[in-house]
């Protein structure tokens, strides 16, 4: 591949709506939201696989298809992802899987000559015990979370590449580390799921069953911050709009809840009255995870979506997806 200029040495300029863009893993929770806004946005070719179409873990098909539509910029949101239970029983599959979707997608854009390329991370790569709020220069300075450190590695690399490719080959790639996301199109089954949709189907299936104790793993103390996944769309335009650098860029609210009272918010929204007991033989993660989020406030990203409204908006959500099944809402969600 021919060298172009200089990433540095290029103004950022907007994204031209009518080019092909290719969105990876348009059908998950965070692709199917940016897909619905660059599509509200004015974005005309659109471009999406499903995993039965193309499976991006095939490097030989992942090239054929960069080939055969050669997108202009690509959103890459396609990953293995889930909860703590899933990452801390599952590591090899996290590591492997992302890892393989990563390069393949990565060096076949590279191949095809894509000019913007954003790379979603996960606030995970931060260390443990990193400062709070987390600057984006935490990375790399200690040690990782042991529950997700397989994830958080093939997240780690994934930058790595993106940071490499500028390097190398001047291409106008960048990196977004989103905090804990959540909305419509989440994954709500209890293996795989992330704590919110795990808390909102535990509560729902615990009104519904008439249960007067509802256990949750933890002890309830640690912090997390929650991002609405339409905001982090909109951030997604943004930022492949007019940032160009190197540094990841984190992507959040500023603001973090304790575990036990995103436990009483969800279950005061779901109607569920009864106990809540924590199991503190069960892991807690990460003490608390709040991302820094100054630089891409200074670019004028402001999330608008509050906790308790997405929250709202999300459990209905659910609610219409049971509606529409004929099975238990007890079976995978």
């Amino acid at each position: 591949m021919t060298s172009p200029a200089p990433a540095r040495d290029r103004p950022a300029s907007p994204m031209d709506r009518t080019a092909p863009t290719y969105i990876a893993g348009h059908r998950g929770l965070v692709g199917s939201a940016v897909w619905r806004h660059f599509a509200a946005s004015g974005f005309t070719t659109l471009i999406g696989r499903t995993s039965a179409e193309l499976d991006l873990r095939d490097r030989a098909a992942t090239f054929a298809f960069f080939e055969e539509v050669r997108p202009r910029y690509v959103v890459l949101a396609a990953a293995r992802v889930g909860g703590i239970l899933a990452n801390a029983t599952e590591p090899v599959e996290f590591l492997s899987d992302n890892l393989r979707i990563q390069v393949n997608v990565l060096d076949a854009a590279l191949a095809t000559g894509v000019e913007r390329l954003l790379f979603l991370g996960s606030s995970c790569i931060y260390p443990k015990h990193a400062p709070q709020p987390i600057p984006e220069e935490a990375l790399l300075t200690g040690p990782l979370e042991p529950t997700n450190e397989a994830y958080a590695i093939a997240k780690i690399a994934g930058v790595l590449q993106v940071q490499a490719a500028r390097r190398e080959y001047g291409v106008r790639w960048i990196s977004a580390m989103p905090t804990n996301l959540y909305g419509p199109g989440d994954n709500f089954d209890l293996r795989t799921a992330h704590v919110l949709p795990a808390l909102i189907r535990r509560f729902h299936e615990a009104v519904q069953s008439g249960a007067e104790e509802v256990v949750l793993w933890g002890t309830g103390t640690p912090r997390r911050e929650f991002l609405h996944v339409d905001d982090l769309a909109r951030a997604c335009e943004l930022l492949l709009d007019c940032y160009d650098d190197p540094l990841p860029i984190n992507v959040g609210v500023g603001e973090d809840i304790s575990i036990a009272e995103l436990a009483e918010l969800i279950a005061e929204i779901v109607g569920y009255s009864g106990k809540i007991r924590f199991d503190p033989s069960k892991p807690d993660g990460t003490p608390r995870k709040l991302l820094d989020v100054r630089r891409i406030t200074a670019l004028g990203f402001r999330p608008r979506i509050g906790l308790a409204e997405g929250i709202r908006a999300t459990y209905a959500w659910y609610r219409e997806q049971l509606g529409n099944r004929t099975e238990s809402p007890h079976q995978t969600a």
